[in-house]
C-alpha cells in the first residue's frame, strides 16, 4: 500500500498484517480520490476506523489542512503514527486511540469536518450506528460529505430517516463508496 499521490506520493505506508484491518487498494483509493480531487485542499478531513491511516495520509498528501485519525487497536494506531512520521504529514495529523463513538463524543463541539470517512468492519452495522450520532452532531461542516466504504450488500434504506441522502454511489468487485450529505442540500461531489 502507498501513497497515491501528492506531497507523500510514493511512499510505502506501513500496515498490519492478517485480516485485522482491510487496506483500501491502491486502484480504489486514487478513484476515490480521482472523485474528491476538486474538494480536498484546505479541507478537514475525519478518518474513522483509520487502519493503518491511509486514507487520511492521501488526504493531507493532496493538501488536506488537517486530518484526525481515529483507531481503537493499539497496533494499528501505532502504524498510523509510523506512516504519519514517514510521510512527514504528522504536524497536520491528529490521532485518538478509542472506539469511534466515544472519539466522535471527544471531537464534539471542537471540530468540524468537511469530509467524515469511515470504513468500518463490513456487515456489522457499526456505519449506521456513526450516522445515527452524527445525525445530532455538529461534526459534519454545513458543506461537509460523509463517506462509508462498505460491503456491496450493505443497506442505507434507513438514511433519509437519519436526514441524510445518498449523493453518489460507486460499487466495485466486493464493496462499495457511499456519498452522503445532510438531505435538502446542493450536490457537492
Amino acid at each position: 500500500m502507498r501513497v497515491i499521490a501528492g506531497s507523500a506520493k510514493r511512499l510505502q505506508l506501513k500496515t498490519l498484517d492478517g485480516l485485522d484491518t482491510r487496506p483500501t487498494t491502491d486502484r480504489i483509493k486514487e478513484t476515490l480520490f480521482n472523485m474528491l480531487a476538486p474538494y480536498i485542499y484546505d479541507c478537514s478531513f475525519l478518518d474513522l476506523f483509520a487502519g493503518s491511516g491511509g486514507i487520511g495520509i492521501e488526504a493531507l498528501s493532496r493538501g488536506a489542512k488537517e486530518a484526525v485519525f481515529v483507531e481503537k487497536n493499539p497496533k494499528a494506531m501505532a502504524y498510523i503514527k509510523e506512516n504519519l512520521n514517514d510521510t512527514h504529514l504528522e504536524k497536520r495529523a491528529a490521532t485518538i486511540q478509542s472506539d469511534v463513538i466515544g472519539a466522535l463524543s471527544v471531537l464534539e463541539g471542537e471540530h468540524e469536518f468537511d469530509f467524515i470517512f469511515m470504513d468500518p468492519p463490513y456487515n456489522q452495522e457499526l456505519e449506521k450506528k456513526v450516522l445515527e450520532y452524527l445525525s445530532a452532531s455538529s461534526l459534519l461542516a454545513e458543506e461537509g460529505t460523509i463517506i462509508v466504504e462498505a460491503s456491496k450488500e450493505t443497506s442505507f434504506e434507513y438514511a433519509e430517516k437519519l436526514g441524510f441522502m445518498i449523493i453518489k454511489e460507486k460499487i466495485y468487485k466486493t464493496n462499495k463508496h457511499v456519498f452522503l450529505e445532510p438531505a435538502g442540500r446542493k450536490e457537492i461531489c
